[in-house]
Parts: structure tokens; sequence; C-alpha cells
């Protein structure tokens, strides 16, 4: 995933050696599922047939269904199809490989279909993708492997868990202090600087922003959050959104939904869907979604 995996799992002393143990185990294999810089992944794999029906493991179908349904729900903001312009913007390899400028001919940027053809068939675990069609489940793969360790943590023994896989924060059960757990946000622009300590027993916190993964192309800045309607990335004068929700799949896909909206439509769509957060803008101002005060330890 190309990232920092955290995790915490509480409990029973002699247990936890073992539950950590099958926990890295666990995100390395969803890794070699869904990663789209492994040959050999089922992703990868999916990617190369368009065209033609694919069988894959159910939590790739899961994965793959959920990005499809969030397409949907956002009116298309949020869209797995646009692995093929992250790849013509440069994010051709993993992120460490990445030249900090690379030189490059100009050409078009690539278009970014949508999901409105991709075939799904929950029986046979199959997907169809169309031709000229592939997918990156990155944010979103991400969010829903943080959710199912945390599951699979719990179902091994343990009381509490907690993974971060960058920055897609998971929650679940009782933390090493209490019933509640507490999730650092920080400035995307002062590493370091918390902007706010949150209270969760169960649920999630992700931060979707343009300023981590960046890199150069021509001598122009480029970063990973592409808008759907260019195939470019997107400048849309937010530098960060923080959401609130239930799963990290589901807040990912509205952190990216909200973030591609801009500022005034974001802070609606989440209050709409009935979540909470930050959005900042470029400017560094930080703009608090209503209801932040029910798990915001600073308000309290």
């Amino acid at each position: 995933m190309g990232t920092e995996a955290h995790v915490i799992a509480v409990g029973y002393p002699d247990r936890l050696d073992e539950i950590l143990r099958r926990a890295a185990v666990r995100v390395e294999e969803l890794e070699q599922k869904w990663s789209r810089f492994r040959p050999t992944s089922e992703l990868s794999r999916l990617n190369a047939a368009a065209g033609r029906p694919v069988i894959v493991s159910a939590e790739t179908f899961e994965a793959v269904a959920r990005a499809v349904h969030a397409w949907y729900v956002t009116g298309g903001r949020f869209d797995p199809t646009v692995h093929r312009a992250l790849v013509e913007a440069g994010y051709d390899r993993t992120f460490r490989e990445l030249p900090l400028d690379a030189s490059s001919r100009e050409h078009d940027p690539a278009a970014v279909p949508g999901c409105g053809d991709i075939g799904l068939s929950r029986s046979a675990h199959a997907v169809t993708l169309p031709p000229g069609v592939s997918l990156d489940l990155g944010g979103i793969g991400k969010g829903y492997a943080a959710d199912l360790v945390v599951r699979d943590i719990l179902e091994w023994g343990a009381t509490g868990a907690s993974v971060s896989l960058g920055g897609d924060v998971r929650v679940r059960g009782e933390s090493a202090f209490g019933p509640t757990w507490f999730v650092v946000v920080e400035s995307p622009f002062e590493p370091g600087v918390e902007l706010d300590r949150l209270m969760l027993a169960d649920g999630a916190v992700v931060t979707s922003t343009r300023l981590m993964r960046t890199w150069k192309r021509n001598g122009a800045e480029q970063h990973h959050i592409i808008d759907p309607s260019s195939g470019t990335p997107a400048w849309t004068g937010v530098a960060a959104v923080t959401v609130v929700a239930s799963e990290a799949s589901w807040a990912e896909v509205m952190a990216k939904a909200a973030f591609l909206a801009g500022l005034e439509e974001g802070l609606a769509l989440l209050r709409t869907a009935g979540l909470t957060g930050f959005i900042i803008e470029d400017s560094a101002r930080v703009h608090r979604v209503a209801g932040l005060e029910v798990f915001s330890s600073c308000m309290q």
C-alpha cells in the first residue's frame, strides 16, 4: 500500500504477540491482492483482463463493489477508474521510487471513464471491466484493509484494536486506557502540530491530502488526488479533508469527494451525509464541520 502500518492490540498478554504477528501477515495478504504495483496481484490481473470477466476473491470483489457503489453515491466525485490518469501524471511506480522531477513529453491527460459499465456478479465473485477501464483501489483499499484487520484482531481474541494504514485509522473495542480511543489529527502544513484529539469507541478517522504524495513533472507540481472531470491532479482550494465515520472505507470515499467538491460544497456534502471532520484550505485555514464537538477532546 506504499505506506506504514501501525497496529495496536489490547487484551490478554499471552495472546498479543501471536495476534500482532497474524495482523502483519493479514496486511501483507491484502497488499498482495490489491496493489497496482505488483503484477501478480488480483487487481493487476483484473486490469490486464479488461473486456473479460475475472473471478476474484470475496475480499477483492467486495473492495471493487464498494468502490463502484461509492462512484454512484458521490455522483462520480469518488472514481476508482483514475488508474490510467495517475500513471499519465507520473505516478507509475511506488511512491518511494518516483523521481522528484521527471521529464517527459507533453501529452493530453488520460480520460477517466467512470464505473457505469463495470459488471459485477456477486454469486460468482466475478468482475468485468470494459476495455479501456482499469482500477486503482488506493485510498478505499487502505480504508477497507484497516476495517478488515480490526475486525480480525477482535475475532482472534483481542478486546480492542487500532489499525492505521497511511493515516487511515480504524478503532474498535477497549483501548489501553479505557473504553475510548484518542486519535490525533495533525496539521497537514505542520507535522507534529495537533489540531485535535478525537475520542472514539468504535469508528474511523481518515485524512485525504494533496500535500503528502507530491512530485514534479517537467517542473510542474503533481499530486495523487485526480479530478475525474479533467484526468489531472485536482486543485480545488482545499489542502486536506479529515472525515470521522463508522468505517474507514466510507470515510475515505467521503474525504475524497469533499476534497474534489471544494470548500463550500465539501462542507455541505459532509453535513448532508451526517458526517463530521475538518476541511483545511490551501491558505491553512481550518474549518470544523458541524458535529465535531461530539468527538473533540479540545472542545469539551
